[in-house]
């Protein structure tokens, strides 16, 4: 069965208009968008895509991995030809966010699958960036919380100014045919 991604993509919002309507962490997201920057090599790889993508994001406005990693991924986005970002509700939406599991019990956010413009799914990537989510799985066994690690996190988001969110979802696209 091909997911309807078709009907799904006209429900999503695009990324400016989910991060106004943002209750809890309103701010996360429309000044990690103002502030995010696209490195060079991010503007390039989007320019050299074989063509259009689109990129649908599972998120909550509560979720400050999302409002760490999002932003940039929708200013990418906004700034390169060849992609379009939009953002579906993970809890209006639970027989998407079953479909893309972390560890095939957990809801982890966000999440985002990357399609070709005929709405066919290339993959998908989330929760957080390998690196970090490597190191947070690391911290739960051994004993700590999410609470105590929130502001080693941010500051791991921080460092990394979203290149490796960057990097992991390019992988998710087809590379440019040499000719």
């Amino acid at each position: 069965m091909r997911w309807p991604f078709a009907d799904l993509w006209k429900e999503a919002l695009p990324y400016k208009e989910f991060a106004e309507q943002a209750v809890e962490q309103k701010s996360l997201w429309t000044d990690g968008y103002r502030l995010a920057h696209v490195p060079r090599w991010a503007w390039d790889a989007a320019a050299e895509l074989p063509e259009r993508y689109r990129l649908v994001v599972l998120a909550e406005d509560w979720c400050s991995d999302g409002a760490s990693s999002v932003p940039v991924l929708a200013k990418w986005a906004a700034l390169a030809p060849h992609l379009e970002l939009r953002v579906l509700s993970r809890d209006k939406y639970p027989q998407v966010m079953d479909r893309y599991l972390t560890g095939d019990i957990s809801r982890s956010i966000p999440v985002v699958i990357a399609l070709t413009e005929d709405m066919e799914e290339l993959g998908w990537w989330g929760p957080r960036p390998h690196a970090l989510n490597t190191w947070v799985q690391e911290q739960f066994a051994n004993g700590r919380a999410k609470k105590e690690l929130l502001p080693e996190i941010r500051r791991w988001y921080i460092k990394d100014k979203g290149e490796s969110v960057l990097r992991e979802v390019l992988a998710l696209m087809p590379e440019p045919a040499v000719v």
